[in-house]
């Protein structure tokens, strides 16, 4: 690594392409679980709702413990690699494998079959964590260039997204190629291909970066008190509150996707096309980022974004059901402006690192993303669990033709209500809360590239 702790060099399209890649990688599972996993357990794999939202949620009592002490053990690493990349490459193949071993379906009693998922969603979780949160802090130690970062983070998002089009738009096409009428090993061998494609990914993520800010002194201190000193980041706090939010809005809308297409829309045959649009709509997102950044300041963007997603979210629960058109339509826009403020969102990550090396002379850079991404995996959590629980107290029925008006209800309210009041609420706290805004940004990375600190 580089021993300067500020670098201005301007990024390659290679390196760019290749950090992407990394993010691709992830998204091809994040994407899948978020979109598939509560689908595949109730009727696939048979596992009651109510069982599968709870399990998602306690999951995360293990991240609680797993990803600070990731995020710990990541910032004291010292190799010739770096601190962050030796992991994205070493935890690939592992990774990969417990892909395809949780979405298996063993010839179990129910008992044994929620043991099973219980088991492996949770390997899944801690795999996901070794490779997920050293990826994230090295997004921060490519560069600190503010214009860089935002283009690095959009590159991410653009392929992120087309990792994720890969996973979902491509999963039922592979799942009825490989199993035919067997959707069981359909899905198992869906995705032990798609696995394969992100192990391969990671591993040009690793070949193509470069860690160039290190801490101009090694830390100091015990893991406690890193934990300490980030808790104590007011700003680095606001941004997990953000994050939560921002999470919960797409992971409630993206796994109730697949129930209101097939019971509000009611053609399920489209489920590929409406999602696919909504990735296109990803797609622009995520490339209008930079543009749009240079010419506003990024966290008036992003507030501003997050009101516009709230007012088109309450929108769709006045669209008439069967309105097919006016949803696609919905949709699209809703996944641009999303992706759109996503990136922005990690930039305003990497700044809380910045700002908290600003004033306590500490970069904590593993710990900052580790916490971060811990309240990420409770909002997918939460997600999973609040579309269990609805849909468990509405009297859903796995793989009935039809379902009672209630559930026809919770469905939409989960698809336009629930993601609108997420994003209200982001918008609020953004706007009155978040202080990093582009020339207190510009003040700090003045006052460090000169040894100077907060007073």
């Amino acid at each position: 690594m580089a021993d300067s702790l500020i670098s201005h060099s301007i990024l390659s399209v290679k390196e760019k392409i290749g950090y992407g890649l990394g993010d691709a990688a992830s998204h091809i599972v994040f994407d899948n679980v978020m979109l598939y996993l509560m689908f595949f357990y109730t009727d696939i794999f048979g596992i009651p709702a109510g069982f599968a939202g709870t399990m998602f949620l306690f999951a995360r009592a293990l991240d609680a413990v797993s990803d600070p002490l990731m995020g710990l053990a990541a910032d004291r690493t010292r190799t010739r690699w770096g601190k962050f990349r030796p992991y994205v490459l070493f935890g690939a193949i592992p990774f990969g494998i417990v892909c395809v071993i949780t979405y298996s379906t063993p010839d179990l009693g129910l008992t044994g079959k929620m043991i099973y998922a219980s088991v492996t969603y949770t390997l899944l979780t801690l795999l996901y964590t070794v490779v997920n949160i050293p990826y994230c802090a090295l997004g921060g130690v490519i560069t600190n260039d503010p214009t860089q970062r935002i283009s690095l983070q959009s590159y991410r998002f653009v392929l992120a997204t087309a990792g994720g089009m890969l996973s979902t738009v491509l999963m039922m096409p592979l799942v009825k190629l490989v199993g035919g009428t067997n959707q069981a090993r359909g899905f198992q061998g869906g995705i032990a291909i798609l696995s394969v494609v992100a192990i391969i990914m990671l591993a040009l993520c690793f070949a193509t970066t470069r860690e160039r800010i290190s801490d101009r002194t090694a830390l100091q201190g015990t893991m406690r008190e890193d934990l300490r000193d980030i808790i104590h980041n007011d700003q680095w706090r606001i941004v997990g509150i953000l994050t939560i939010l921002n999470i919960l809005a797409v992971s409630v809308r993206g796994g109730a996707m697949m129930y209101y297409v097939t019971y509000i829309l009611g053609r399920p045959a489209i489920f590929a096309l409406f999602l696919g649009t909504y990735s296109v709509g990803n797609l622009i997102g995520s490339a209008l980022a930079k543009p749009v950044t240079d010419r506003y300041c990024k966290v008036a963007v992003f507030w501003w974004t997050n009101a516009a997603l709230a007012v088109l979210s309450f929108a769709m629960f006045m669209v008439p059901i069967g309105a097919n058109i006016a949803m696609f339509c919905f949709i699209f826009i809703i996944g641009v402006l999303h992706q759109m403020v996503t990136p922005i969102q990690w930039v305003m990550m990497s700044d809380t690192v910045d700002y908290g090396e600003w004033t306590n002379g500490k970069r904590l850079t593993g710990i900052s993303f580790a916490g971060t991404l811990f309240v990420l995996k409770l909002g997918l959590a939460l997600g999973g669990a609040v579309i269990g629980w609805v849909l468990a107290g509405a009297g859903y029925q796995a793989g009935a033709a039809t379902q009672n008006s209630g559930t026809l209800a919770s469905v939409i309210a989960l698809f336009t209500l629930a993601p609108g009041i997420c994003y209200l609420l982001s918008a609020i706290v953004a706007q009155r809360f978040y202080t990093l805004r582009t020339p207190m940004m510009n003040r700090i990375l003045d006052e460090l590239s000169l040894g100077i600190g907060r007073k």
